[in-house]
């Protein structure tokens, strides 16, 4: 699948409190997972609330998994390569760890890439279409949609020909109440 670029444009302060561009070009923050697979592009990350904003450093510039750091949030855009409809053998747990997400946190798994993490997620829609599978429905959304997910156990499974580019805040947030009623599918 084709790394898009895709054009980062981060603005600040000079020394005199002047409103400037501090980086304006595509965000060398691109990594493949495997041959063909997802290409995440990271473009913003931060690890505190409130944020600060001062300094010029690329705070893309991170190794991080999906979900957010405490009191942080993520920004990034997602391009879903679409599913080859024949399932691979996957280790979910081994999955779920590469994430950055613990597996014991982890609710009813309904396919091999089904994940929650503890985020208020705003989900945009750029381009494409995708299913997000959830418990026990899935909700089909194309370019123009927008989501907002709650800490909900889902997969984003692209069952077109084409990729589904998506772009996605992560905002870190409390634990849902059903997770501490520690309910899972039966």
């Amino acid at each position: 699948m084709e790394k898009k670029p895709t054009r980062r444009i981060v603005t600040g302060h000079d020394a005199s409190g002047k409103a400037v561009v501090l980086m304006d070009g595509p965000s060398p923050h691109v990594r493949q997972r495997s041959a063909g697979g997802n290409v995440l592009t990271m473009l913003w990350v931060t690890d505190e609330m409130p944020v600060d904003m001062t300094g010029s450093k690329d705070r893309a510039d991170t190794q991080i998994g999906v979900p957010p750091r405490l009191n942080g949030s993520i920004f990034r855009i997602v391009d879903f390569a679409p599913s080859t409809g024949i399932p691979q053998p996957v280790d979910h747990h081994k999955m779920l760890v590469e994430m950055g997400i613990d597996p014991a946190t982890q609710g009813y798994s309904r396919h091999m890439n089904t994940h929650r993490t503890t985020s208020i997620d705003y989900a945009l829609v750029l381009e494409g279409e995708i299913d997000m599978l959830l418990d026990d429905t899935e909700v089909h959304v194309k370019a123009g949609d927008v989501m907002v997910q709650q800490g909900t156990n889902h997969a984003w499974v692209n069952n077109g020909d084409k990729p589904c580019r998506i772009a996605f805040i992560l905002i870190d947030a409390k634990e849902p109440p059903a997770w501490k009623q520690g309910w899972t599918k039966t």
